[in-house]
Parts: C-alpha cells; sequence; structure tokens
C-alpha cells in the first residue's frame, strides 16, 4: 500500500483506538484489510508496485457502496438497528472520498474524451466509457459517468 489514503488511514486508526471509538476503528480495520487484500491479490497477478491512489480510491468506493447496499437491505427487512450501524460505518468512510466533480467537471471531462475519441454516437459509447472509467476510477459513480455521456453523446 501506498500514499495518500493509507497514510492518514493508519493515522486514524491510532486515534480512533487511543480514543476508545468503537465503530471508527471498527471501519478503519475493514478499510485497512480491503486494502492490504487488494495488494495482495494484485502481487499475486505479478504486480510488483503498491496501489495507486486510483486503486485506493476504487477499494474505497467498493466499501462505501457495500455499505449502501446493506443499509437499503436491511431497511427493506426493518432492521432499524442495523441500518444504523451501517450509516455510522458509512459516515466515516465518506470522511476518506474525495469531494465529488460537479456536474460540470464531469461534463468537461467527458466532452474532452469523446473529442479525444472521435465519438458520434451511441455507437462509440463502449469507448468513451471505457476510457472515463479508467480515467474516473473511484472518483465518480460508474451510474452517474454513464448517464452523462449518454447525454453528451445524444446532444
Amino acid at each position: 500500500m501506498s500514499d495518500s489514503i493509507v497514510d492518514r488511514l493508519t493515522e486514524d486508526l491510532k486515534d480512533a483506538m487511543r480514543n476508545k471509538d468503537k465503530v471508527r476503528r471498527r471501519t478503519l480495520r475493514s478499510l485497512r484489510s480491503a486494502l492490504k487484500n487488494k495488494e495482495i491479490d494484485q502481487r499475486e497477478e505479478g504486480a510488483e508496485t503498491a496501489l495507486s491512489e486510483q486503486e485506493q480510491l476504487a477499494v474505497l468506493r467498493k466499501q462505501v457502496n457495500q455499505r449502501k447496499d446493506a443499509i437499503e437491505q436491511y431497511e427493506d427487512a426493518g432492521r432499524e438497528d442495523l441500518v444504523e450501524r451501517e450509516q455510522a460505518e458509512l459516515d466515516v468512510l465518506d470522511e476518506y472520498m474525495p469531494d465529488a466533480l460537479s456536474d460540470d467537471e464531469l461534463e468537461e471531462i467527458l466532452q474532452a474524451i469523446i473529442d479525444d475519441v472521435g465519438a458520434e454516437s451511441m455507437a462509440d459509447m463502449g469507448a468513451v466509457m471505457g476510457r472515463a472509467m479508467d480515467r474516473l476510477k473511484g472518483r465518480v459513480d460508474g451510474g452517474r459517468v454513464q448517464e452523462t455521456v449518454q447525454i453528451l453523446l445524444q446532444s
């Protein structure tokens, strides 16, 4: 694992242990474990380097999405106690998420990718999405990217 998220995570985990903050400690340990597992998976695939910031963000986004899915399922099941637990963990993870791109910023980035690829219609969506997700991985929800690409290609 490398810089940024991992460095901050280590310090915040120490603080959570000192402050006996169980929710924060549990959540940060879970995130650290997910990051280490991703790094181990990559090493097994032959990669020698630590996780890039983009890869760290992708792991973080996956953890956030897992909490959101769990909240939805627990709400459907009427388990308010578990909803609260997952929401508390989600709040901790949200602190690590980068500021979301505004709609204008996202459109600007996607328009540049569309121009670069030379996309002119919905038939070119796959090429645009591939580049967009590589560039924006972990920073923007894929559904939001897809929706914006569709709008830009149809206009």
